[in-house]
């Protein structure tokens, strides 16, 4: 009996995980990648080191998940963050967790991950081919395989694991979206999600390049508090980046029709009374300075400008001038520094894509399009996305396995 071609278009975390169960179903798996290497955008993940997952339970996995979890709770019932861990270090990677039980490789190299997955799709005999594919072929509302730049591909099902528009140098160009539309499927509008933000105003780009960690940023959508953590944040010549404020960004989805700021409490382990103390301390120190020149201990020097100005304090006044109004306004801004949100950077620039293929469109069990037969999804491509912390790299590694599963599956 000969074995059931599977054909995998998409070489990152998803297309390796569904090119693996597949061929572990017994399929003859292709696994098509336009890349020289295979994982080029898993590489870079987590600062170079793989955020691989969660070490969390299903109520905290869902919980992460702000956009059609309900679809994903299949997926990741049959496997979790801790099935994950189980794989991973089954492949012979040890790993290890961290704060917000985010899990990554005891070596803390990204492509101990991706190499760990290529040595198994290779023991497993899946044929890697070096291509783009084009377009889908189909014959009544039934896959048949798919075209690629050097050649065509016929299969009895395929799996569209291409990701989504983000970072499009590792390869997300947006083709598998396209394909999906040709096939009939509703692809709902893409943006960034951990994502830079760009600010109203030119505040930030006067401090840009400064970096600040151990501060806590605080998002409000409207006046609503939506997101609150302690890190590091970096002002651009555009507004803010860093990994607080990529985090913060994905709790900001409908600038349409909702208002969104931050705050940054830029001296979090000291509270309102304890640093009006210290404020207090050292205008006694620099009671004969300008008031500009009072702020070096407290303040980064890039940042001691835009202090004095946002204060209304007159720079030159002696600081023993200064009355309680005005240190109890500065007290404010030391707790509470506003940035006005004007948008979200480009979809181009972030981590992860909101948005894409429909899932009332796919069966949240096997992934197959209700549309085409034979037609899989796995990864990115799907219209679900998840905090930081490992959960977007789950989605893919339970869609992935899901669509991988069922695409080997025998016809009845």
């Amino acid at each position: 009996m000969s074995k059931k071609k599977v054909l995998v278009i998409g070489g990152g975390a998803a297309g390796m995980m569904a090119a693996i169960w597949a061929a572990e179903g017994g399929a003859a798996v292709t696994l098509l990648e336009p890349n020289e290497r295979l994982g080029k955008k898993l590489n870079i993940t987590g600062k170079g080191r793989c955020n691989v997952t969660n070490n969390a339970d299903m109520q905290t996995l869902m919980a992460n998940i702000p956009r059609n979890g309900k679809f994903l709770y299949s997926a990741f019932s049959h496997f979790d963050g801790r099935d994950a861990m189980a794989f991973f270090e089954g492949l012979g990677v040890p790993l290890k967790t961290e704060r917000g039980n985010r899990v990554f490789p005891v070596s803390d190299r990204s492509f101990d991950i991706s190499a760990a997955l290529e040595r198994r799709l290779k023991a497993l005999g899946v044929r890697l081919v070096q291509d783009r594919a084009t377009a889908l072929h189909t014959a009544e509302d039934t896959v048949t395989g798919a075209a690629g730049e050097r050649g065509d591909y016929p299969a009895q099902a395929v799996i569209l694991a291409t990701g989504g528009v983000s970072y499009p140098a590792t390869g997300s160009t947006g083709e598998g979206h396209r394909m999906a539309a040709a096939a009939g499927h509703t692809i709902t509008p893409l943006q960034g999600s951990l994502v830079p933000l760009r600010e109203q105003g030119n505040t930030c780009a006067a401090m840009q390049g400064l970096s600040l960690r151990n501060v806590t940023l605080t998002a409000f959508e409207n006046d609503k508090k939506v997101f609150r953590e302690l890190g590091e944040l970096v002002f651009t010549h555009f507004g803010v980046s860093g990994p607080l404020v990529l985090s913060a960004s994905a709790h900001m989805r409908h600038f349409d029709k909702k208002h969104y700021r931050l705050e940054i409490d830029l001296k979090p382990a000291l509270d309102e009374a304890q640093l009006d103390r210290r404020l207090l301390s050292d205008f006694e120190k620099y009671c004969n300075h300008d008031f500009c020149n009072a702020l070096n201990d407290l303040l980064p020097q890039k940042m001691i400008p835009q202090m004095v100005s946002a204060s209304g304090i007159d720079p030159h006044c002696k600081v023993n001038t200064i009355t309680r109004e005005q240190r109890r306004e500065l007290l404010h801004l030391f707790k509470h520094w506003p940035i006005a949100v004007a948008g979200l950077c480009p979809v181009t620039d972030a981590i992860v894509t909101s948005g894409g293929v429909k899932v009332s469109e796919v069966n949240p069990t096997t992934m197959e399009s209700k549309i085409v037969k034979g037609l899989y999804f796995a990864g990115e491509i799907l219209d679900a996305d998840a905090y930081t912390g490992g959960f977007n790299l789950q989605i893919a590694w339970a869609t992935g396995r899901a669509a991988g599963i069922a695409a080997a599956r025998s016809e009845n």
